[in-house]
């Protein structure tokens, strides 16, 4: 079989959302683990999403989940758990309420659960992993925002997938962030997490009426400037909220996106007392965009 020969199956899904063009857009490619990671990189690319996932057998879960950004392979993201979760509901390749991903952050419990019509994933992101606490005015260089907007302490905090975690004052401060490149790249320098992420900036002002956080993810690892929603994030800015004593409940709505004009939405359950974090739940819906063959 040559190159030009080989087809795979795929869902284009927009993730924490149940209407197209909104949420997080991830390419789910059924390659079996034929594609090298090279091909996945391109895949990724021509796409212009953030991230793809690629999906083979597992011999100690449901399903192998590989996670790409544009320019390299990631344990784990959230936004593609929820799209690979809804691809294979909706293709009828799982048909229970729980489903288990073997990933390259270890295994990820995922629920189904259906509401009419309406089908919700949740994924159990892992025990949290808080990091350091960097200086405000290290990330007020890299956010270009002033140093007194940061309410707290910044801290690398990681479900999966490290971020830090940044809470600024208002909805006004979050719309002037920024990123600047080279004092980020100075910064990741001195942190010993080879997968670091962008800072995942965070306010308590919510955008619309239901929501507890509004966030936003500026990126320099992707095609795309600044992802819609981020699940992975999500997660451990709800422990480092919870954990630092930010809010009064564990259960709560997270919001991302709207500046971009794809509101995405999730509901968040921190598992487990402040000081003691077991894990964070991340629960969305999905919507399949697109659906059919891959030649690669």
């Amino acid at each position: 079989m040559t190159i030009s020969d080989r087809q795979f199956d795929f869902d284009w899904v927009d993730a924490f959302s149940q209407s197209p063009f909104c949420g997080n857009g991830c390419a789910v490619v059924y390659d079996n683990g034929v594609l090298s990671e090279q091909s996945c990189l391109n895949i990724v690319r021509e796409t212009s999403l953030v991230e793809c996932t690629f999906l083979s057998s597992s011999d100690i879960a449901d399903f192998r989940v590989r996670y790409f950004l544009s320019d390299r392979e990631i344990p784990f993201a959230g936004h593609p758990t929820v799209a690979t979760a809804m691809s294979l509901v909706s293709r009828g390749k799982h048909n229970k309420n729980k489903l288990v991903f073997e990933t390259l952050a270890g295994l990820i419990n995922v629920e189904v659960s259906w509401s009419g019509d309406q089908i919700k994933i949740s994924m159990t992101q892992p025990k949290p992993k808080f990091g350091i606490k960097v200086e405000k005015k290290v990330l007020s260089q890299i956010g270009g925002i002033p140093e007194n907007c940061i309410l707290c302490k910044p801290q690398v905090v990681s479900t999966g997938l490290p971020f830090p975690i940044v809470v600024v004052d208002s909805l006004e401060t979050l719309q002037k962030v920024t990123i600047d490149y080279r004092a980020f790249d100075k910064f990741r320098a001195t942190i010993s997490e080879s997968d670091l992420m962008e800072p995942f900036w965070v306010c308590l002002n919510p955008i619309r009426k239901n929501g507890t956080t509004f966030s936003r993810l500026l990126l320099q690892s992707s095609i795309r400037g600044e992802d819609p929603f981020t699940g992975s994030a999500t997660g451990a800015m709800a422990a480092y909220l919870w954990d630092n004593g930010l809010i009064q409940n564990p259960t709560f709505t997270a919001h991302q996106g709207d500046f971009l004009g794809r509101p995405g939405e999730a509901e968040v359950e921190v598992l487990g007392p402040a000081g003691n974090i077991s894990g964070v739940k991340v629960t969305g819906s999905a919507y399949i965009l697109m659906t059919g063959k891959l030649k690669v």
